[in-house]
């Protein structure tokens, strides 16, 4: 018998614990999600290009020697430029066989080196120079962290002010008095622009100097904020 006194007020105690659960989540209203963006146009201030060194020989020895002199040499020169960043790219070799695939006829090596500066016109210059020893592989345009960040600093601030003006808008078409902001993610997107090849490149070269005619143009960088607003109404 008193076992089955206690049971029913173990029930009620349950009960009445999953009724406070329920009364604890908070039923929302009026939640209205919204997305606002902005962007901006950014002038390059980067500039990197590769030049690569190439060739073949059936002694692979003498082939990685002279590959290593011309890189050597064009390394010399690229470091004595003020303003641009010099480091040494890939390397690589590879067989060459005969048409039956069966036998190494050859080698096949590359090299690269990097160049990096904010001075185009040196780089251009040096480009020039350099080309008479090593092929042009492509040209990359970027902004420099320090520009992008603060770039994005600047639309995170503008994208968050869009995005309250919209808060504003459409909780006034709602008849409501006021909002608080539930949720709210900012995301940054930055369009790079086409890395240019040797192809086009030795198309864009001038005819006296063999300098790339370079122009950076500019990248879009985007901010968006995306988000859920609660609207309170009288």
């Amino acid at each position: 018998m008193r076992l089955s006194a206690i049971a029913p007020i173990c029930v009620g105690l349950a009960l009445a614990s999953a009724a406070n659960g329920l009364m604890a989540e908070e039923v929302r209203y009026n939640q209205v999600s919204l997305r606002a963006e902005v962007q901006q146009a950014v002038s390059h201030d980067t500039l990197q290009v590769r030049l690569y060194a190439e060739d073949q020989d059936k002694d692979a020895g003498k082939l990685a020697g002279r590959i290593t002199d011309r890189l050597n040499k064009a390394l010399e020169t690229a470091r004595q430029t003020t303003g641009v960043s010099v480091s040494s790219g890939n390397r690589s070799s590879q067989p060459v066989y005969d048409e039956k695939r069966e036998k190494i006829v050859a080698w096949r090596e590359r090299g690269d080196i990097l160049l990096e500066s904010t001075d185009f016109a040196s780089l251009s210059t040096l480009t020039g120079k350099l080309m008479g020893e090593l092929n042009l592989g492509d040209m990359q345009f970027s902004l420099s962290p320090e520009n992008r960040r603060s770039t994005e600093d600047e639309l995170i601030r503008e994208a968050i002010e869009a995005f309250k003006a919209r808060a504003d808008i459409a909780t006034r078409s709602l008849g409501g008095t006021d909002y608080k902001i539930v949720n709210l993610n900012l995301n940054s997107q930055f369009m790079q622009p086409p890395m240019y090849r040797g192809a086009k490149m030795a198309m864009m070269a001038d005819a006296e100097s063999a300098s790339p005619s370079v122009e950076g143009g500019q990248a879009d960088v985007t901010v968006s904020a995306d988000g859920v607003i609660e609207v309170n109404r009288p």
